[in-house]
């Protein structure tokens, strides 16, 4: 028996690869699905089955490229309804893997078709739960992702969850191995470990959701309390999932790798209305950028906050990237259904200087000198990262104004007057500044660093804030 877990920090998502007697199962597979069938071969095995937990909101899925090539079904749980051919299976309905078995336990609640994979050894002794987002470590997948589809709350959804875990998921022996969906750093939870992998018996210690004594109300008031909007993409990628139809990753990636000359990017950008997506390190954007470009870099959350903050997934994209670098941008974009990469600077931005064309810069001071600018004068200051870190610990009056909401902030930022924008490291305050650059509003400065500098140069952070105060 062999199983893998095919982790993707970028996604903070989990695929799994399980073997048996040559016959291959692949659960919840990433869009490019190439290293699957690879693998495979390899070990001179083949594909027989593709599970899906459900239909993902986060990730574009590749569960209908990996059909396609392969020939082995696509199965989802019950109360399923895709536009293309797959097994919908029965509550409890078992799949035989070699000498492995694979049963089908329905637990809705993240969303209606939600399932749990069990695996049974060569013995039939219960081995391992693949959960997707029924069960994370230290939490459950939230319940506001399916409510229109299914014409309920979530206080209603949360309350299939409950059951769902004491029905189908607690009464497991505490050995069973659990191997979740997503993990820390995932938007389809809130509270979720840094480990990717545990045993049951540890997560019925440690799992506010699992607590025995815990009511069903209790359980729908914790999982509710608290939860952020779901990213604007969320709805878009479940609509892909479901319907199927869109292209192979290959040819996103050949279309989207299209080397642009400055004059030939700066026409694509003029004549199609493209974004100009900057993915360099936020040190390089600091120093040089092309005008009304927005940064999002590749060493961070990229794909999840291009999801959040880029409304439209068919938005036209054009990319400033460092060689070498193209085909990995594009591929991570197309993770989260933006296919409509149309080329990349070729040359990267010295390429643009040297014809001479305009650039944009943006200022940013360190926290030694930010400091001294707070002891000297009320400087507006601006918080772009989650209610969660303002909460912990912020800089007295300072603005609470969350990146993924910006938007519904502007109106707050000064006019005129100077005013300092930091995040908790440095990466996000610097996407909050393009896109304000890019909105006309040139009046700011980065606080380098985020709040680990700024606390490191003894500048007085509050861990308190009445919850009022916090616009949304």
């Amino acid at each position: 028996m062999i199983i893998e877990q095919i982790y993707t920090g970028c996604l903070a998502q989990g695929a799994y690869y399980i073997e048996s007697e040559g016959e291959v199962a692949i659960i919840d597979p990433l869009r490019e699905v190439k290293n699957y069938i690879v693998k495979a071969e390899d070990n001179n095995a083949k594909i027989k089955y593709i599970f899906e937990t459900h239909f993902h909101a986060d990730f574009v899925s590749g569960h209908v490229t990996l059909s396609k090539q392969t020939g082995a079904p696509i199965i989802y749980g019950p109360t399923a309804n895709p536009s293309f051919a797959a097994i919908i299976a029965k509550d409890g309905q078992e799949f035989k893997l070699g000498k492995l078995t694979i049963k089908a336990l329905h637990t809705p609640g993240h969303t209606m078709e939600s399932t749990t994979y069990l695996l049974k050894d060569e013995n039939g002794k219960d081995h391992a739960i693949f959960s997707g987002d029924t069960l994370f470590l230290g939490d459950v997948g939230r319940p506001d992702l399916a409510q229109k589809a299914a014409d309920m709350t979530m206080e209603d959804l949360a309350g299939l969850s409950f059951d769902s875990l004491r029905s189908k998921i607690m009464p497991l022996a505490d050995d069973v191995t659990v191997y979740p969906g997503h993990g820390a750093g995932s938007a389809c939870g809130k509270n979720m470990m840094k480990e990717t992998v545990d045993t049951l018996g540890n997560q019925k210690q440690m799992n506010y959701a699992l607590r025995a004594d815990m009511t069903k109300a209790e359980f729908v008031k914790e999982l509710t309390d608290g939860l952020l909007p779901p990213p604007k993409y969320f709805p878009l990628n479940v609509q892909l999932n479901k319907e199927g139809g869109y292209e192979d990753i290959d040819k996103i990636i050949k279309k989207g790798t299209k080397a642009l000359s400055p004059d030939a990017f700066e026409a694509a950008a003029n004549k199609t209305e493209a974004l100009i997506l900057d993915v360099r390190h936020q040190s390089e954007f600091i120093k040089s950028h092309i005008p009304r470009s927005i940064f999002i870099g590749l060493k961070g959350g990229f794909a999840p906050w291009v999801g959040a903050l880029i409304a439209d997934i068919k938005q036209p994209l054009l990319l400033v990237v460092d060689k070498g670098f193209e085909e990995e941008a594009i591929t991570r974009l197309s993770r989260v259904g933006f296919d409509n990469t149309l080329g990349y600077l070729e040359g990267g931005l010295q390429a643009w200087k040297e014809v001479k064309k305009e650039t944009d810069d943006l200022v940013s001071i360190s926290a030694e000198a930010f400091k001294e600018r707070l002891e000297k004068d009320k400087i507006p200051v601006f918080d772009v990262r989650k209610e969660s870190e303002f909460i912990a610990g912020h800089i007295e009056n300072a603005n609470f104004t969350p990146l993924g909401d910006l938007n519904s902030h502007l109106a707050e930022f000064p006019k005129s007057d100077t005013f300092y924008v930091h995040c908790a490291g440095g990466y996000r305050s610097v996407i909050a500044a393009s896109i304000l650059k890019s909105r006309g509003i040139h009046n700011l400065v980065d606080v380098a660093g985020g709040m680990g500098a700024i606390k490191n140069v003894g500048i007085p952070v509050s861990d308190f804030v009445c919850p009022t105060t916090l616009k949304k």
